[in-house]
């Protein structure tokens, strides 16, 4: 097991009509909020009315800036950095799911920075600062509520790329399970995918002797494959949704990671292809996954044999571990499936048009991955499997 420093000072507010306490919360960082959120969404579920109440009960001053997409853009992000500065603002408030709070996060730390945004994104400036983010969670899958990272699209080249830093975490999150019932069954199996990828990047490692976070990462897979088929059949079940909301946060505060050494390379692959054809996260992730385990298992046949037996109870064949390694891959891409998630680039009309392009940019500041070094060469070949 490595050295590892963990410290996450989220403070998490989870269950029932925990919204009513977003103003008390945001109150005690300041006065002027910045109200940051999607589309129409919280408006029509009535959660939008529920917080501005809350916040108006603290006398609190609300600039609103609403329009995040799916994969943010960097343009509203530089919107709200001028708001930031306009308004003095104390505390952004972010109401929705991963997006919505990635956008807040790059608004947060570049409202301390004299340039562009985009500069944390590029490696042309380092985070320092960030201002508060508070969070009224509505779509576990991306464990941004709790996670020091931000993801953010530049439309202008079509790039997608990620920056994280310990002050970008928010500082409260509160997470209600029922604010999820009204998810469609396609959104809440792309969250279940992106919150699984999150644990895949953990726990396929080069260290060894990490076996108390490897039962870790194999119990939060097993909880979320459990719970995703009785969430999508009956969406108001409230211990289904509380159990997906709680591993999608489990998944991605850092606490499956400590000790080890992490991959990442399946996240900056997908990133390629959403930053070009805007599909979600998860569906990408969902067809990536899958080609990248078929691409490096033989670095480590042992470990995706493990991974095989402990996840999904293949039974381990000690005379070809490959072949129990082999099913395990099998099984996933056949859970992703199952879920309604695309497993080929096929299925979403994406063809070979852009694969070299891709493989470049995403090895444009070195190879990718922790577990296996990745060239652009291997990139392609991972693309090329997941067709």
């Amino acid at each position: 097991m490595e050295n590892f420093v963990f410290q996450n000072g989220t403070k998490i507010l989870f269950g029932k009509d925990e919204e009513h306490q977003t103003g008390i919360e945001t109150a005690a960082y300041g006065k002027n909020v910045l109200l940051h959120f999607g589309g129409g969404s919280i408006k029509k579920s009535g959660l939008y009315d529920t917080v501005v109440a809350s916040l108006k009960e603290q006398d609190a001053n609300i600039v609103e800036l609403g329009g995040v997409k799916p994969n943010p853009s960097i343009d509203l992000v530089r919107e709200g950095v001028s708001l930031c500065r306009e308004h003095n603002i104390d505390i952004i408030l972010a109401v929705g799911g991963g997006s919505v709070i990635d956008s807040a996060k790059a608004i947060g730390i570049g409202a301390y920075h004299d340039g562009d945004a985009w500069d944390f994104f590029t490696g042309d400036a380092q985070v320092t600062d960030c201002l508060p983010i508070g969070v009224v969670l509505t779509i576990p899958a991306a464990g941004s509520e709790t996670s020091g990272g931000s993801v953010i699209t530049n439309e202008e080249g079509e790039y997608k790329r990620a920056v994280g830093h310990g002050t970008m975490r928010p500082a409260f999150a509160i997470l209600n399970p029922v604010l999820t019932y009204t998810l469609p069954a396609y959104q809440t199996a792309c969250g279940i995918t992106d919150m699984s990828s999150h644990i895949f990047e953990r726990y396929f490692t080069n260290e060894k002797n990490v076996d108390l976070t490897d039962r870790l990462c194999e119990a939060t897979l097993k909880t979320i494959i459990q719970q995703a088929p009785l969430v999508l059949e009956d969406p108001e079940n409230y211990a289904a949704r509380a159990e997906i909301m709680w591993a999608g946060t489990i998944a991605h505060n850092d606490s499956l990671g400590v000790g080890r050494s992490e991959d990442w390379a399946s996240h900056d692959i997908e990133h390629e292809v959403s930053g070009i054809y805007d599909i979600a996260h998860g569906a990408g992730l969902a067809i990536i996954f899958p080609a990248w385990m078929k691409y490096v298992y033989k670095h480590d046949v042992n470990r995706f044999a493990q991974f095989a037996n402990r996840v999904w109870d293949v039974e381990i064949d000690l005379n070809d571990l490959e072949k129990t390694a082999l099913e395990g891959i099998r099984k996933t891409e056949e859970f992703f499936s199952s879920i309604g998630m695309p497993v080929r680039l096929s299925e979403i009309d994406i063809d070979e048009k852009h694969f070299e392009e891709m493989a470049k940019k995403a090895t444009d500041r070195g190879p990718l991955g922790g577990f296996v070094k990745l060239q652009d060469e291997d990139v392609k070949e991972i693309y090329q499997l997941a067709k």
